[in-house]
Order: C-alpha cells, then structure tokens, then sequence
C-alpha cells in the first residue's frame, strides 16, 4: 500500500499542532514559575529579522491549513493575525485542528500530479501536488515549529527532543 497525500499531510499537521500547543504549555508553566509575563515568553524571537513566538504559531498553523486546503482543492478557513495572547494563539491552534478533521482522505485521492500555484512574496511557483507535499509545504511547517521549540528554549523553558518527538 502507498502512502496518500492525505497520509503524509493532515496527520503530519495534526501531530505537529499537537506539539505547538504542548510547547506552549510547557513555556506557560515555566513562565508562572519564574514570574513572568506570557507576553514576554510570545514577544521571544531568535533574531530581529525573525517573527515571534506568535508569528510562529500562526505561521505554523497557516502551512497547515493551506496546505491541507490546497492539496484538497478546497477553501481555507481566514484567520486573522490578531493572537496576543497565548490562549488566543491555543485558540487558533485548536480552529486549525478543527479544520484539518473537515479534510476528508478522499478530497486529495488521484491528486498527486495536480498542479499548485502559490505566490509567496510576489513570486509565482508552480508544483505538482506531490512536490509541493515534499518540498514546500511539509519544510515549511516544520520550519515554524522548530523555530517556535527553539524560542522557548532560547527564553529558558525547560524543552527537550522528546517534548518535539511527543507521541513515540
């Protein structure tokens, strides 16, 4: 049996929400702990040209999203960036994973060599459904999530591999 677009996608995205949001508990309780503000521990970054703790989670979830949504031909769902809390950013983590439980194996069957068109940063890149799975939209995602790991460890939260590996 071969692996499905559906297989390598919303369960991947699923799981790796799962670990954001365990992330941010995690880095909440560290946070109580020393006494400081959740909007110092969102506010975090590793660079001054990189986003936020916040704009790692709601760029994480919209990898996810659109890329579930694109490989399914369907409509994503607009979330605004507003988050500036960290129930807020709980929050659109949790409308994501609805999201992703509405995408059905079958809206992405026999689609392997569809093409996706995406315009990041004023540039057009054309895929097969297959490679944009592969090559974009699964490093991307995973991008934001290390990312996101590697601010709270940067601000001191008490992180290790197995809290990025949760689940084995």
């Amino acid at each position: 049996m071969s692996l499905s677009l559906y297989d390598v996608s919303v369960p991947a995205f699923s799981r790796g929400l799962d670990v954001l949001s365990h992330l941010l508990d995690k880095g909440v309780a560290y946070a109580d702990e020393q006494g400081l503000d959740h909007s110092v521990l969102i506010a975090g970054r590793l660079a001054p040209d990189m986003y936020t703790l916040t704009g790692q989670v709601q760029s994480a979830s919209d990898a996810a999203k659109f890329g579930a949504a694109r490989l399914a031909a369907i409509t994503p769902p607009s979330f605004p960036d507003t988050e500036t809390s960290v129930d807020e950013l709980r929050s659109r983590i949790l409308k994501t994973q609805d999201f992703l439980r509405s995408v059905s194996p079958e809206s992405m069957e026999g689609d392997e060599e569809r093409e996706i068109v995406i315009r990041p940063g004023g540039r057009e890149l054309k895929f097969t459904a297959r490679d944009y799975l592969r090559g974009f939209v699964l490093p991307n995602f995973y991008f934001h999530l290390t990312t996101a790991y590697g601010i709270l460890r940067n601000q001191g939260v008490p992180l290790g591999k197995m809290d990025y590996l949760r689940g084995f």
